[in-house]
């Protein structure tokens, strides 16, 4: 099992994700309206049948069938039906077509039977319970002789089978999706979108045909915008954070990389036989984002992140002004005025490394001032999606120790951010003493465990074992059953 989750980028709130929004909304509906009032409908249906003489009658020769047919599914339902566990053979029965036809011929509970007139109403009222088959008429049929419904393709991407898969789904959708309709804008991320969810079905539909059972789910739709995404940022560092088995951590990494990955996981996955996922769906979703990504951007269809920043950042026109100020006053050293105008400059463009770093610099002059204090919050707040952004925070962060009058004003959170940061920069001498004054001045913070359990992961992969196991006292208080804690009580 492999999971990777981007944990830098954020939905624009200028320009919002609706149409991603959209699809959410549209899979809950789905999911808590007719699909929900199908399983009530079934759920009365089988109450009524396991309180009916049809249990009697029809299990049994449900059970003698399965026996010959298939023996070791066969020797389960003798046992269930045995325990008298009615509910769960009632839905394997529902789901043997080749069965229920004999059973609805009169075959297996045949005119000659003494009790054929009680099971012939029981059986009437039964099936009028039943609802009008809805998750079964939209899903993707893998039966041996299911006949074509091409429509089920993109409509199998609508349904779920629990309330679990509709929410993870949903989760990966957001992550995933605002970022590539941002890119691609509302009408080529639709389009793909379901062409995604087309390419997943189809590969499935390959991969599974024949060996019964239904496709659903969103996740295939989802897994062609993870490999939209992977190849729209090609080779820019991406945080994210993995699970690998029972493993997890956080890592930069350029975002094409993580592609082959989760084709890799998607394939070993199929291959080990995994039960009750399609992996084969996953697999057809990466490959058909992938590839769509990759002429979308051929022909020149895509907003890179880069363009839409800077598309964005230009919405304002007073940026350049307010700069030219800030360089004309600082270089006739009136520093005060100048801040004003870095600030200014910041406020239009908050994410702007270059214009922090200006007013960061200009600031330090005047260490007791409030804008030294606010520019070094803001770089501390910057998302480190690469190198030179940590090296500034870094450096910023020693220069701010040293020199802000009367003293540091960092809030924990602030705190916590940078020493996991610094730990991924191998400054464990500063991320040591974050956590040191986090553990005095913010100990039941709700950052500081995970902020330990990440320092001291560091640590251990570096060697420096001793350091590590000093988080140790405070993490078994924290975070009893967090993985490196377990490391550590090992170590």
């Amino acid at each position: 099992m492999f999971y990777a989750i981007p944990l830098e980028n954020k939905p624009s709130w200028r320009n919002p994700p609706w149409l991603t929004v959209l699809l959410i909304l549209v899979n809950m509906v789905v999911f808590w309206g007719p699909q929900r009032s199908e399983d009530n409908a079934r759920e009365r249906a089988a109450h009524y049948y396991t309180q009916s003489v049809l249990p009697e009658l029809e299990l049994p020769r449900f059970v003698a069938w399965l026996e010959k047919i298939d023996a070791k599914r066969g020797k389960l339902a003798k046992r269930m039906l045995n325990a008298e566990a009615y509910a769960p053979l009632l839905e394997g029965m529902q789901n043997e077509k080749a069965f229920l036809q004999k059973l609805k011929a009169e075959e297996v509970v045949t005119p000659a039977n003494p009790q054929y007139a009680e099971w012939k109403r029981d059986r009437q009222q039964y099936e009028a319970m039943l609802p009008a088959p809805f998750t079964e008429r939209w899903s993707q049929d893998y039966g041996k002789d299911a006949e074509s419904r091409p429509w089920t393709l993109i409509t199998a991407a609508f349904l779920h089978g629990s309330t679990g898969h509709l929410l993870g789904n949903m989760l990966f959708l957001f992550l995933f999706g605002f970022s590539v309709e941002l890119a691609l804008g509302r009408s080529t991320y639709l389009t793909f979108y379901l062409l995604g969810a087309v390419g997943a079905s189809a590969l499935a539909g390959w991969a599974y045909a024949g060996k019964g059972g239904y496709g659903l789910g969103a996740s295939g739709a989802i897994s062609a915008l993870m490999g939209m995404y992977a190849v729209m940022y090609r080779l820019r560092r991406i945080r994210f954070f993995y699970q690998l088995f029972f493993y997890f951590n956080y890592v930069t990494a350029p975002a094409l990389l993580l592609l082959p990955a989760w084709i890799a996981n998607e394939l070993m996955q199929h291959w080990l036989g995994g039960q009750g996922i399609a992996y084969m769906a996953h697999l057809g979703g990466l490959l058909t984002g992938a590839a769509l990504m990759a002429c979308a951007l051929v022909l020149g269809r895509v907003k890179t992140p880069e363009t839409v920043k800077s598309e964005m950042a230009n919405d304002d026109d007073h940026f350049e002004q307010h700069v030219a100020t800030a360089r004309r006053l600082a270089a006739a050293m009136k520093f005060e005025p100048a801040c004003v105008a870095w600030r200014a400059a910041a406020a239009l463009r908050p994410g702007d490394t270059d214009t922090l770093r200006a007013w960061f610099n200009t600031a330090r002059l005047q260490p007791a001032s409030d804008d030294f204090h606010q520019a070094a919050r803001r770089i501390f707040r910057l998302p480190a999606t690469d190198p030179d952004t940590l090296a500034l925070q870094h450096a910023s962060y020693k220069t701010y120790l040293d020199q802000a009058r009367p003293g540091a004003r960092l809030k924990p959170e602030d705190m916590a951010r940078l020493a996991r940061r610094f730990t991924r920069a191998r400054e464990f001498g500063d991320a040591d003493k974050l956590c040191r004054i986090l553990l005095k001045t913010a100990p039941d913070h709700p950052e500081l465990a995970d902020t330990l359990s990440v320092c001291a992961n560091g640590l251990l992969h570096a060697g420096e074992r001793e350091k590590a196991i000093g988080f140790l006292p405070h993490l078994l208080r924290l975070a009893p059953n967090d993985m490196v804690t377990r490391a550590l009580q090992r170590a």
